[in-house]
């Protein structure tokens, strides 16, 4: 989501105007009247102290896709759909297995 867009919409969602905002965060109206008319791209610290001041925070999220190992799937799809179903399984029980094993103690 865009800097613009998201102060906008955790602004009103907290009811506030600009200039209430500005008193509240301590920051020139002018600067939120530009942050969200989309002509200036804030600092991550000054989002953050505005999306604060509305009640929101800012939050790093992964994207999807991002971090997948596409080859582990391209290779799953070289199986037949029997194949895969058989290997599902196999992981299932293996993923179940793990879940009620013991910690090794030293």
């Amino acid at each position: 989501m865009r800097p613009a867009t998201a102060l906008r919409q955790a602004r009103r969602r907290a009811g506030l105007s600009q200039r209430q905002l500005a008193r509240h965060a301590g920051v020139p109206q002018s600067t939120i009247g530009r942050i969200e008319a989309g002509v200036a791209d804030p600092k991550v610290s000054t989002l953050d102290l505005l999306l604060r001041a509305c009640g929101d925070e800012l939050a790093a999220v992964a994207q999807r896709g991002i971090g997948v190992d596409r080859s582990l799937i391209r290779r799953r799809l070289t199986l037949t759909p029997r194949q895969r179903l058989e290997k599902g399984a196999a992981d299932a029980d293996a993923i179940g297995r793990a879940r009620r094993a013991q910690p090794v103690r030293r």
